[in-house]
């Protein structure tokens, strides 16, 4: 027996001798940890916090001179039958600014008569302001201003009257995004319940990881809100939190309650089930939560404050999860007994597992068995296939309005103000760092930076600038073309990095010159990425390399495991690109295309991937490696472990594709994106790797999969060998877990 499973057996057997202690200790636990994070509150990352590059440089500069770049908003007015030369229109505008302005919480506000932010066409104009006071809280504070200017469109029905900028369209996103969240976690959790009661075919038993998994989810919220004083969380980080906690936390209780009630179901009597069960799920348990946990370190690397925060949240989840799996699921097993199979749902009575691996993946398998070059040749190619639209792959930080749906008020404003002035609604924010500010060569240069950068047709009105010449600083506002983050901004940010800015301002003396905003943070944050992803890359391949060597002491099943998980990640990388970047099949799911794949997510899913699929693959290869080291040869080997994992591995897998599904289902773009890439990516690795690749790869390579593997003996409990083995399985055969008694 492993050290592993010495540990996971002596947990489990405290656990069943002292139930009580266990069980209300995890309910104390919980309390505890939901009561005091509740009591210390959340701290949330800010802009600054996640400012990297030149546009982080400027975020920094103006947040240490006391000049934290407010939140720019606007209202929107547009009559198709007159011009803003009518009085009509004049009047609209007025009564807008003097709506705004007696919310008393706005400031700097513009009438577009004197800033010039009238349209071409003279139909449409923009009063722009600002909010007072801390931008990052904004979106909390501006709910009396979009009433202001409700009320506004309320006395002029004749035209178009809308709030739209940075903290509207925060609010708007943090809504939607609450209200998605809310309606995830009331349908992950019956949806898993479902596939539970259809696995085990009674409630008691399909209960059991569904409370394991919310209780440990709950308790690792509080944990995540304490940590938050040394590493601030994000919304994104919660919803990963929700998402990664649910699926492992039932998957995890899957694999320990399968094998100890197919122990029962053979035979053994209630302890030397939980026993083994320890032995056996504890330790793949344990294994396959220390690589997530491990894996996701690897965001620590990236040096940005939202992976940063998405490491720690999922790490901490998955902990929990594992924790819970190993000491109060072994404890309720023991009080309950053979009581865990009450309830029983009529049709749905207990399937015993084919090692043949049931109706559906047998005639599968032995086709792949018979011909396993010609199954690996058309596996791969068609996984490669589906992974071509990565070489076009384009990520951007998608700014609130593109997160939420074209139906959206936002969105439609948005694409209004778009269409009448020609440029982002979300400008770049050019920061000039001087001693000559407040000067009259910095006047001038301003001068020639308006005129340099209406000239490239790139750039365009309203520019303003603020001299803060007591601080050495000047801000300017320049409207780039494009909608913010897309390519067309993106060119327009280079031109005035590139080209405005060295010719004009960068010529003052002492000159810093930094460009901040959403397309300049967008562009920053990638490059950022591009620059980390490598060592990210290297610190999770290297990890799972290791695993595999240490698991199996052989080169060859840890190089191909690398392999077969590097194919399921292109494959969903693959199939995010077609869907988001170029609209295939997006309508199906009711996606937006937004035409870039949101910056974070391919790092994340490469990371999270790595980390989730080990569970499968440990857990499989244990069972062929048991049956070679029972003296099966290797393709003998191969079909007897994987059709005696099947079911469940089919269970696991449908559970976690179906939660990541429901996160496909929700209204905000990004958690569409996680909600696909994962349930493919685990799709694909729960039939395409593990039915196809994984098989006929091991059959081709024979002997050569265990080459410089070391046997060993010894378990836990004698094992019931199938029929047609030997007995005597090696301490390998105990690294998997119990098939699902719906296996097939």
């Amino acid at each position: 027996m492993s050290n592993r499973s010495r540990l996971t057996v002596a947990v489990g057997d405290w656990s069943a001798r002292h139930r009580k202690t266990a069980v209300f200790g995890w309910l104390l636990f919980v309390v505890l940890a939901t009561t005091l994070g509740s009591m210390a509150g959340t701290k949330n990352t800010t802009d600054a916090d996640n400012g990297v590059g030149e546009s982080g440089r400027a975020v920094h500069a103006l947040a240490a001179a006391g000049l934290a770049q407010p939140a720019a908003e606007s209202v929107f007015i547009q009559a198709q039958g007159f011009t803003a030369t009518d009085p009509r229109f004049h009047a609209i505008v007025d009564a807008s600014v003097a709506a705004v302005e007696a919310t008393g919480r706005v400031a700097q506000v513009q009438s577009p008569y004197t800033s010039g932010a009238l349209s071409a066409d003279g139909h449409s104009a923009l009063v722009e302001f600002v909010m007072t006071g801390d931008p990052d809280t904004a979106a909390d504070r501006v709910q009396p201003v979009l009433d202001a200017v409700a009320k506004v469109q309320s006395q002029h029905p004749e035209a178009t009257v809308v709030e739209y900028g940075t903290a509207g369209a925060t609010k708007e996103f943090n809504d939607t995004f609450n209200s998605d969240f809310a309606g995830a976690e009331w349908t992950a959790v019956p949806l898993a319940l479902g596939i539970l009661l259809i696995v085990f075919g009674a409630l008691v038993a399909a209960l059991l990881p569904v409370v394991l998994a919310v209780t440990a989810f709950t308790g690792a919220f509080g944990l995540v809100a304490l940590t938050t004083r040394l590493v601030p969380t994000s919304s994104d980080a919660s919803s990963v939190m929700l998402l990664v906690g649910l699926a492992v936390g039932v998957d995890y209780c899957l694999f320990y309650l399968s094998r100890e009630r197919e122990e029962r179901a053979a035979g053994k009597d209630p302890h030397t089930a939980l026993r083994i069960a320890a032995e056996t799920s504890g330790h793949s348990v344990l294994v396959s939560g220390l690589t997530v946990m491990v894996a996701m370190a690897g965001m620590f690397l990236t040096g940005i404050a939202d992976f940063r925060a998405m490491g720690v949240a999922t790490i901490v989840v998955v902990l929990v999860a594992v924790l819970g799996s190993l000491t109060v699921l072994p404890a309720l097993l023991s009080m309950l007994g053979d009581k865990v199979d009450r309830l029983r749902i009529p049709f749905l009575g207990r399937r015993r597992p084919s090692p043949e691996g049931g109706r559906l993946l047998a005639p599968v398998l032995r086709t792949v068995l018979a011909r396993p070059l010609i199954s690996a040749l058309v596996a791969t190619l068609a996984l490669l296939g589906l992974a071509v639209p990565v070489l076009g792959m384009h990520t951007a930080q998608l700014t609130a309005a593109q997160e939420l749906p074209s139906t959206n008020a936002v969105v439609r404003t948005g694409e209004q103000i778009a269409k009448a002035f020609p440029g982002s609604p979300l400008p770049a924010t050019v920061v000039v760092r001087s001693s000559a500010v407040g000067d009259p060569a910095q006047t001038q240069a301003f001068a020639a930076f308006k005129r340099a950068a209406l000239a490239t047709g790139k750039l365009h009105e309203p520019i303003t600038e603020a001299v803060h010449a007591d601080k050495g600083i000047a801000v300017i506002s320049v409207t780039l073309d494009g909608t913010g983050t897309d390519a067309p901004s993106v060119a327009a940010l280079n031109v005035l990095r590139g080209q405005v800015i060295p010719a004009t301002l960068g010529k003052l003396p002492g000159a810093e010159v930094d460009v901040a905003g959403d397309a300049a943070a967008s562009v920053d944050f990638s490059n950022q990425l591009s620059h980390s992803a490598l060592p990210v890359f290297a610190f999770v391949i290297a990890l799972a390399f290791a695993l595999m060597l240490i698991s199996f002491r052989s080169v060859v099943i840890a190089i191909t495991a690398a392999l077969l998980n590097l194919l399921s990640v292109g494959a969903a990388y693959g199939a995010l690109t077609l869907v988001f970047q170029h609209g295939v099949g997006a309508s199906l799911i009711g996606a937006r295309t937004v035409g870039a794949i949101t910056s974070w997510l391919p790092l994340f899913l490469f990371v999270i991937l790595f980390g989730l699929s080990m569970d499968y693959h440990v857990f499989v290869v244990s069972r062929i490696k048991e049956g070679h080291d029972q003296g099966l040869d290797t393709k003998t080997a191969v079909a007897r472990g994987i059709g005696s994992t099947a079911g469940v591995v089919s269970s696991a897998a449908l559970i976690m594709v179906g939660v990541f599904a429901i996160f496909g289902t929700l209204s905000v773009t990004s958690m569409k994106e996680v909600g696909v890439g994962l349930a493919v990516a685990v799709l694909v690795d729960a039939t395409v790797i593990r039915g196809v690749l994984l098989p006929s790869v091991m059959t081709l390579l024979g002997e050569r999969n265990w080459r410089r593997s070391e046997r060993h003996t010894g378990t836990v409990a004698p094992q019931r060998p199938a029929a047609g083995e030997r007995p005597g399985a090696g301490e390998d055969s105990a690294e998997d877990a119990g098939e699902p008694v719906a296996a097939g």
